[in-house]
């Protein structure tokens, strides 16, 4: 009689930073890294890497990812690959953000100078044309062709609650990576391009910069997350945030078109957290409900 095979479950870190000087946020990166057991013992000549620049947001607030956790990390992969590859930091335009004004306004502009790497707006170079189903749903993504062309995609999220599909984090941040920049086209089935643009980027490295979060308030947390799986990313996160990672869709749809595992291994500081992180209520939730559904009215009338 066999034994009943047990599924490998994706394993997902949760690090505290001691404090907020750049040496410490690099060697919680570190620590991140080695708990999921990331390897640096390859050969790649390419990585692509994609922070959270979702708005005009000071990182301080806990909605961007801050540049110098980004800067941390490209220090990271400096010094541990072998190859020394080329590092390029990306982002798109959107319906109500240009990345012109937003890598300066966040100071990536200047990050990249500092740490010598390529700070490319996909929206301006040259893409694919994608057509693929998600829940039957038909989806045409412009995949920008530096993704092809690299060896590694390292996403670089934050974790945040978000009216529409309830949360944001791995999964939701590579929306970004599309380079057509009228995204507002595909907010009525959000869910279903959110995890197409993931079944055709393949993330290989998720670094969530927790350092500060915006929940029911803006918090100095002092986390990093990591995993090589986004769908255990989001599903980790979503815990963190008292959301039942079965009620957000987009994770159980990711899991269903084989993006990731729904189911993770915590390792690291994973009790600390799930207590300290700033999660909203229901009041608080239905008070951004409501928000959110007046001023998508108000938007509908005046398009």
């Amino acid at each position: 009689m066999y034994a009943k095979e047990v599924p490998v479950l994706s394993l997902v870190s949760f690090v505290r930073v001691s404090s907020s000087d750049y040496a410490s946020i690099k060697e919680a990166i570190v620590k991140s890294l080695n708990l999921i057991r990331f390897s640096f013992e390859r050969n790649l000549n390419q990585i692509v890497i994609k922070p959270n620049m979702c708005y005009y947001y000071h990182p301080s607030m806990g909605e961007v990812t801050d540049p110098r956790f980004v800067g941390a990390l490209i220090d990271v992969f400096r010094e541990n690959f072998p190859a020394n590859p080329k590092i390029c930091v990306v982002e798109s335009d959107a319906s109500a953000m240009k990345c012109k004004h937003v890598f300066r306004m966040l100071g990536y502009d200047r990050m990249t100078k500092e740490k010598d790497v390529e700070l490319i707006n996909l929206s301006e170079k040259k893409s694919k044309i994608v057509d693929l189903k998600v829940n039957g749903l038909p989806l045409r993504f412009h995949v920008p062709e530096i993704f092809y062309e690299s060896d590694l995609v390292v996403n670089v999220p934050k974790p945040k609650y978000m009216d529409d599909v309830k949360i944001t984090c791995a999964l939701k941040n590579m929306y970004g990576c599309n380079a057509y920049y009228m995204k507002s086209v595909y907010h009525r089935a959000l869910n279903e391009a959110i995890v197409g643009i993931n079944k055709v980027i393949k993330t290989g490295l998720v670094v969530v910069d927790g350092l500060t979060v915006c929940g029911k308030n803006t918090k100095r947390l002092g986390l990093i997350m990591s995993s090589e799986d986004p769908v255990a990313v989001d599903a980790a996160a979503s815990k963190l945030m008292e959301v039942d990672s079965r009620s957000v869709r987009q994770i159980v749809l990711a899991f269903k078109e084989g993006v990731g595992n729904f189911e993770f291994t915590p390792v690291g500081d994973f009790s600390y957290f799930k207590e300290t992180f700033p999660k909203r209520g229901f009041k608080d939730n239905l008070r951004k409900s409501v928000a959110s559904m007046y001023l998508r009215v108000f938007q509908e009338g005046l398009a």
